[in-house]
């Protein structure tokens, strides 16, 4: 009795010590809760931002109105949607699955999609949607093709299917390659009903109950979604909020609050669940064993920030956000939630880490201005198009002697001569172009800001004899989606180009491609020099193929 007594007094001093020295100061209390409430007004949305060390949640923090209509408060209780934060538990369920070895993750996913292009001899592997490696790709990309806005739909999973059903082709050889692809934790949703004969819905509801996360499941009927709801709002000179109605899940669409997200953290840092085995937690955290991919794993990213290596993920759904950074040393989470347009809680997390982890935040390691003044370029020399090597294209040309910057998909920009070779934004000095001639006498452009790295684009110069630019009038479709681009001449290698019914005037960059829409189409010949065919790539989704129809 007497020796269990000095144990307790023993482990209640040891219990005083450990949260004595997880406990945050007064300053950090101040600079994070600074960090955390720097973009929440008052009268409008904002946050719930957490963090948890060594399975304690030492610090929490609630702001701004979940409901604007009624004036109701963000608090523990209020659900946002995480978007792809939600991708980390699909992955679970997809590993719970394995454990039970009724599924492995070499198994191919035509055993369980048998319509999934059914003409593509590679193996597409479980664990190659799990990291982005199965070149599938992105449903929101294909219906943004045809001219759909997708949130603007009631669409559901076996829409997205459907559609992913028609597709030919993919972006890559599987396993050859990442491109993040929602497509892929749609079909993961899908293959989680299969195997365990029911639905993804009432599966994940299950897991989050066993987790101790009442407050969190996923979404396939918006009509059903269960307040409080912290809703989401834009900002066009006044607050507007928009009704949700899509029900696609698995890649998002999961409803939770923060502190559940906080009891899931607790479980991941102290390893260990009365449900889920040791080994299956730290598996969900580590890259898949054997891949070339490193840049994703089992829902999660990796990466280092100062140096630091971590895991993380971002979630966006129009003006719902979410981000959640884990670092392994320290023992150390912060989660992030917000229902505010407004509000960048990637980058307010990343203030957090610094704040916590003692260091000055992360500093750019690449150049953000022109090392020094080189030789004078005379303005009109400028002009023409300008590609980096994979296809981004910048647009120069002269109005009135003044230097415009035509980029595809954004506004014309205004530029300024800021010294010999060097020109700017006129209304952010920032945005930075340097020119100059390279070995080859030929004219480059290279582009400086301070969120990127620079990058360089080279002028395109083309033989352009014997060119018959009428040749490419016409229309061509894609039967994978239905989707038509046309094509008209107008003057000076200039088209009006109609992608979904949008049209855009663009130039012919070289005979061979041009960029549309912020596409980069590429213009195939056959062996009699006809422009038959046209292949189109743009974000999350590549080598697309229209034929000529007129």
């Amino acid at each position: 009795m007497k020796l269990k007594f000095i144990f307790l007094i023993v482990f209640s001093i040891y219990s005083t010590w450990v949260n004595a020295q997880i406990e945050l100061s007064k300053d950090e209390i101040k600079k994070i809760d600074a960090i955390a409430l720097q973009d929440v007004v008052k009268g409008g949305p904002g946050i719930a931002t957490g963090i948890v060390k060594d399975g304690i949640i030492i610090y929490e923090k609630y702001a701004g109105y979940a409901d604007l209509k009624d004036s109701t408060r963000i608090t523990a209780k209020s659900r946002f949607n995480i978007a792809s934060n939600a991708k980390q538990f699909t992955a679970l369920a997809i590993l719970i699955l394995a454990e039970q070895k009724k599924l492995n993750l070499q198994d191919d996913i035509r055993i369980y999609f048998p319509k999934l292009y059914p003409d593509v001899k590679s193996k597409i592997k479980i664990e190659n949607l799990l990291n982005h490696s199965s070149g599938i790709r992105d449903v929101y990309d294909l219906w943004s093709l045809t001219g759909i806005t997708w949130w603007k739909q009631t669409f559901n999973n076996t829409d997205a299917i459907t559609l992913l059903s028609k597709q030919q082709d993919l972006n890559f050889e599987p396993g050859s390659q990442y491109l993040y692809s929602n497509s892929n934790y749609i079909i993961l949703a899908g293959l989680v009903e299969k195997v365990s004969g029911q639905s993804f819905i009432s599966y994940t509801y299950q897991l989050f109950k066993q987790l101790g996360m009442p407050d969190t499941g996923f979404i396939d009927d918006y009509t059903k979604i269960k307040g409080p709801v912290a809703n989401p709002y834009f900002n066009f000179d006044t607050w507007t909020g928009y009704n949700w109605i899509c029900n696609i899940n698995g890649d998002g669409n999961l409803f939770t609050t923060l502190s559940d997200q906080l009891q899931w953290e607790k479980i991941l840092q102290e390893k260990h669940s009365a449900y889920l085995s040791t080994g299956l937690l730290a598996k969900t955290q580590i890259r898949i064993p054997g891949s070339r991919i490193n840049e994703y794993g089992f829902g999660l990213e990796f990466g280092e920030y100062n140096g630091m290596a971590y895991r993380f993920h971002e979630g966006s759904t129009g003006a719902w956000k979410a981000t959640t950074l884990r670092f392994a040393k320290p023992n150390l989470t912060i989660v992030t939630l917000t229902n505010s347009g407004k509000t960048i809680p990637a980058m307010q997390s990343r203030e957090v880490a610094a704040v916590l982890l003692k260091i000055k935040p992360e500093k750019p390691d690449y150049l953000i201005k022109p090392p020094g003044i080189g030789s004078f370029i005379n303005i009109a020399d400028i002009p023409g198009s300008y590609q980096t090597e994979n296809g981004y294209t910048f647009r120069f040309e002269l109005r009135d002697s003044v230097l415009f910057l035509i980029r595809s998909g954004r506004n014309d920009i205004r530029l300024e001569r800021e010294s010999a070779n060097v020109f700017h934004q006129w209304n952010d000095t920032a945005f930075k172009q340097e020119f100059k001639l390279n070995s080859k006498k030929e004219m480059e452009i290279t582009a400086y800001y301070t969120s990127h790295a620079p990058y360089t684009l080279k002028r395109a110069n083309s033989d352009w004899s014997g060119f018959d630019f009428n040749k490419l009038n016409g229309s061509f479709l894609n039967k994978e989606t239905g989707s038509v681009i046309s094509f008209r001449y107008q003057n000076n290698k200039t088209y009006e180009v109609k992608i979904a019914g949008d049209a855009e005037s663009c130039e012919l960059i070289t005979p061979e491609n041009l960029i549309a829409n912020g596409y980069a189409i590429q213009i195939l010949k056959d062996k009699n020099g006809y422009l038959n065919e046209i292949q189109l790539n743009g974000n999350r989704i590549k080598n697309v193929r229209f034929n000529r129809v007129k």
